[in-house]
């Protein structure tokens, strides 16, 4: 194993401790700061990306269609992990299935493989993002609510990908100050979310509990294996197939804490996953990056 997947991390996990220290020494709303970038600035970069992007139309329908089968293979796994050990789904099942694909992944996936890069894990985000408002809610919800569908299609971030999906499409020509207004935007995106990230662990308290050993292999073995077993059956090769691998590798995403808040929920597995999973990524993402080569 070289250093090169740890350098890759590097300028995130400082961003990520910068955030931390920060949030800790001076009285930085963690809440607030995350709605900006997950509502302005990571939008503005989804829709620039989506619709600028020249991936070719195969390329982006294996992205999504291993996504869509990541997220179906992970809650079949995830559910029989809460049978086994004896877990509530709508309090565990979240933080297992979904990883950190947009405030990690993206900025990570940009450093790792520039705007081509980045670009896959946009795609490969689109649909986590649509699956975690709308199957994730329902789980944390406990069913299909007035509450989960209204949190489910008021996510900016699913708006700004359908609609850049649909200006790529339908080949809508977008004028050069728009285009320099979103990508001026979308540029502070990645920064922004890494830092959101940090800011955002000084509020977790964490509790250990014997499952969330189990729970993590799920995360990050389950993740993996499931991720190349995804990126095979799509015949993904090169950098999709890391894209593909690696993210689903990833820690738990911010939002399975978040969501169970916003509906009144016990997040308290959750939040605990998210800190856990995301201090352990500093070693299992690039040992990711080693095993995929």
């Amino acid at each position: 194993m070289t250093i090169a997947p740890f350098l890759h991390m590097l300028p995130i996990l400082v961003v990520i401790l910068s955030g931390y220290v920060m949030g800790r020494l001076l009285p930085i709303d963690s809440k607030t700061l995350a709605t900006v970038a997950a509502d302005f600035f990571m939008p503005a970069l989804l829709f620039i990306s989506m619709a600028t992007t020249d991936l070719e139309g195969s390329i982006v329908s294996s992205l999504i269609g291993s996504s869509i089968s990541i997220t179906a293979m992970l809650l079949i796994v995830a559910f029989i992990w809460a049978k086994l050990a004896g877990q509530e789904p709508s309090k565990t099942v979240p933080s297992l299935v979904f990883m950190n694909s947009g405030f990690l992944a993206i900025p990570l996936m940009k450093l790792y493989g520039g705007n081509l890069g980045m670009n896959m894990s946009v795609i490969f985000d689109f649909t986590q993002s649509f699956a975690m408002f709308t199957v994730g809610v329902f789980i944390i919800t406990g069913g299909l609510k007035a509450s989960s569908v209204k949190t489910a299609f008021a996510s900016p971030i699913i708006w700004a990908t359908v609609s850049g999906l649909l200006v790529r499409t339908l080949a809508i020509p977008i004028p050069e100050t728009i285009r320099e207004i979103f990508l001026y935007a979308g540029d502070g995106a990645p920064a922004l979310a890494s830092f959101a990230l940090g800011v955002s662990l000084k509020d977790f308290k964490l509790t250990l509990k014997v499952e969330l050993i189990s729970a993590l292999f799920v995360r990050f073995v389950g993740g993996f294996l499931i991720g190349l077993l995804a990126a095979n059956l799509f015949g993904l090769q090169g950098m999709a197939k890391v894209v593909v691998t690696v993210t689903a590798a990833l820690p738990s995403a911010i939002f399975t804490s978040v969501l169970p808040i916003r509906h009144n929920k016990d997040a308290n597995f959750a939040t605990t996953m998210v800190l856990l999973s995301t201090l352990l990524g500093a070693f299992t993402i690039p040992l990711s990056f080693a095993l995929m080569g």
